[in-house]
């Protein structure tokens, strides 16, 4: 076995818990140590996992038996601290999105980069089976040329889930709503797989949440690259809340995937004997989705699958073997570019091409 790597986690809220409880579950890593401003947060958490808990995260930094760090702090917060981690000569792995601002999701990748660290943006539905399996089948052309990618999250997010927390729904520490805090990842995942996008065009409003200043609802445009079109669509207002989805169509075949699986892969084959015009396809996903975790993800920010295991396991390998992790620095940095684009869109009235500024 490799050698065994040390974790410290800094935000003891939902995700820092999510973070600690996956950790645990990788026989070569161990998390050493916890931190979070608010103390019963940071002793509960430490506690409850038998380690070393500190309400300053720089006695955390301190400690040599860490290898990695994961920044688990509200979103405006993520650079200021990664930035000292790297300081310390400490990996990173920050939680989406990098920052809310490109100014600190770049002085964070230099900060990593003259540190000699490793930076990991947590993006984990990449590593899940559906997203792998369609990502090949676009390298390999099976879908031909790609024209159409749709990405929907309408999700249910109650009054009191933003009256919980000071910073949530705020631009300053939430850096946005339903788009920089549920959609970055099916965002994220459209641009991955579609390829870069050049522009967008965008409606964004406050609907149905109060004491919020960021938008609960929204919808883009999407004109990529390669010149295939697509739509974004979001919101915490869809009682009781449906599953994420992305569907993609190319000229010879499409993919949906929903809930995190693939529900359906359909594949143009030869054109059937005696009929010029049609063809045979058949639904290559084999993938069932469990309704009630639907339900569970969809309307509660704690119900979240597995796949941070799989992100923390390409981080740590890329330490050892001395090479980028899938989603590093600059792959992080592209889903906060699309949704600050949108958010330029929406508040002008005009479509947005990137890169931005």
């Amino acid at each position: 076995m490799a050698e065994t790597l040390g974790f410290g986690v800094i935000g003891c809220g939902v995700i820092g818990r999510k973070h600690a409880q996956e950790i645990e579950q990788l026989e070569d890593a161990r998390l050493v140590a916890v931190a979070d401003a608010i103390p019963s947060r940071a002793e509960e958490l430490g506690g409850g996992h038998g380690v070393d808990w500190y309400t300053d995260f720089h006695l955390l930094l301190t400690r040599p038996d860490i290898d990695i760090v994961n920044v688990c702090t509200p979103s405006g917060m993520h650079a200021d601290i990664a930035i000292e981690v790297a300081k310390s000569g400490k990996h990173v792995i920050v939680e989406k999105p990098i920052d809310i601002t490109l100014a600190k999701a770049d002085a964070m990748i230099q900060a990593c980069r003259d540190a000699g660290v490793k930076l990991c943006v947590i993006s984990q539905h990449r590593f899940d089976p559906s997203t792998v399996r369609v990502k090949q089948e676009i390298a390999a052309g099976s879908l031909g040329r790609l024209i159409l990618g749709e990405a929907a999250v309408n999700w249910y997010r109650s009054q009191g889930y933003y009256d919980s927390g000071d910073w949530r729904g705020t631009w300053a520490l939430d850096g946005g709503g339903v788009l920089m805090n549920q959609s970055i990842h099916t965002i994220d995942l459209l641009q991955y797989l579609m390829g870069p996008v050049e522009s967008v065009h965008a409606y964004t409003a406050t609907m149905a949440h109060e004491r919020i200043e960021v938008e609960d609802v929204a919808t883009a445009v999407v004109r990529f690259q390669n010149g295939a079109l697509g739509t974004i669509v979001g919101t915490t207002a869809a009682y009781p809340g449906l599953s994420a989805r992305i569907e993609l169509f190319g000229t010879t075949g499409s993919a949906v995937i929903d809930a995190d699986r693939l529900t359906h892969l359909y594949l143009m084959a030869a054109p059937v004997q005696g009929m010029k015009h049609h063809v045979e396809t058949v639904n290559l996903a084999t993938t069932e989705t469990n309704m009630n975790e639907v339900a569970a993800a969809a309307s509660n920010p704690a119900a979240i699958s597995d796949a941070h295991r799989r992100q923390f396991r390409d981080m740590m390998e890329a330490i050892r073997e001395n090479r980028e992790p899938l989603v590093n620095g600059e792959e992080g940095r592209k889903g906060l570019e699309i949704i600050l684009a949108i958010y330029q869109s929406a508040k002008t009235g005009k479509t947005v091409t990137l890169p931005l500024g």
